[in-house]
């Protein structure tokens, strides 16, 4: 019964040339993280173990980023019930990841993700990486859910929580990368910034998960359905991201500069969300690329 009811929820994306640009964009970016890993081992002072973790640390931040933009090619083509809600694997999954299925590379890189995790764990038991196993875990059970979600059997509150884990899960690492003896939610705590940026990511998150999948939000000037209250909402979210970050200025200027832009991004993904609702296209990976690109701004303090 279980086996038919998960036939019942696939719904296959079409591989287009835009598919497989992106999916070559993300391949290349996963071969990144894997040869600035190496190069971070070749070149750090530490050797063996030590060398070992910090070369697996920079590999992590990575594909944390690389998974990202991973699940808006998912969103944005189409993909997200490509293998229905059965999870975390299908018994054909290899051969939809050569096809160029993105669900099915979204999930291979993070079973990746969570392996490196567990290695970290082993090489350097602390909070940053016993804390980032946590949130990979945590991210990968939402993850299940967001399949719900789409099916229509889930609230949009687990769509919304399964986007703010990815960036925390990219944002642990990095603050174990960067700032060593400083615990990741203390770090959280004390950035301003990232509140703003987080509460905007779950929002987006909960606006996917209320329209459910391939359904249209329909323009509004005053909202009269959840998915257009969440948008609303959703929209002073960014902007409050945008008057956050003007009244840090200059701390945050290079994010401060993308937020800006990001609000005319978002206004052009509602209206490719409302023409083509099942597949927006490569706008939904633009938006994430930018909100991809401020968080590490913050993070990593660009300045221009």
């Amino acid at each position: 019964m279980e086996h038919n009811q998960s036939e019942h929820h696939v719904v296959q994306g079409e591989v287009t040339t835009a598919v497989r640009a992106a999916n070559v964009f993300i391949a290349g970016l996963i071969f990144v993280a894997v040869g600035a890993g190496v190069w971070r081992g070749a070149t750090t002072s530490g050797v063996g173990r030590e060398a070992w973790y910090q070369a697996l640390m920079v590999t992590q931040v990575l594909l944390a980023s690389a998974i990202i933009l991973l699940g808006s090619l998912v969103e944005g083509f189409g993909f997200g019930l490509s293998l229905g809600t059965r999870w975390p694997y299908t018994r054909n999954i290899l051969a939809l990841l050569v096809r160029g299925d993105p669900e099915a590379a979204h999930r291979v890189v993070a079973t990746t993700l969570g392996l490196i995790g567990v290695a970290l764990v082993i090489l350097h038991p602390d909070a940053a990486t016993e804390t980032g196993l946590a949130l990979i875990v945590a991210t990968a059970l939402f993850g299940m859910g967001t399949l719900y979600v789409l099916a229509g059997r889930a609230p949009a509150f687990v769509h919304g929580t399964h986007g703010l884990l990815a960036y925390s899960v990219l944002v642990s690492y990095l603050v174990g990368l960067l700032h060593p003896a400083t615990p990741f939610l203390q770090y959280l705590d004390a950035n301003i910034a990232l509140h703003a940026v987080f509460l905007a990511i779950f929002l987006g998150g909960m606006t996917t998960g209320q329209r459910g999948f391939g359904q249209a939000i329909e323009p509004f000037v005053m909202p009269r359905r959840a998915p257009q209250w969440t948008v609303a909402v959703h929209i002073l979210a960014a902007l409050l991201v945008v008057a956050t970050l003007g009244w840090l200025m200059p701390a945050y200027p290079v994010a401060f500069y993308l937020a800006v832009m990001q609000v005319a991004v978002g206004f052009l993904l509602f209206h490719g969300v409302n023409l083509r609702p099942k597949t927006p296209g490569a706008v939904v990976v633009f938006h994430q690329a930018t909100v991809l690109a401020i968080t590490l701004a913050i993070v990593l303090g660009w300045r221009l």
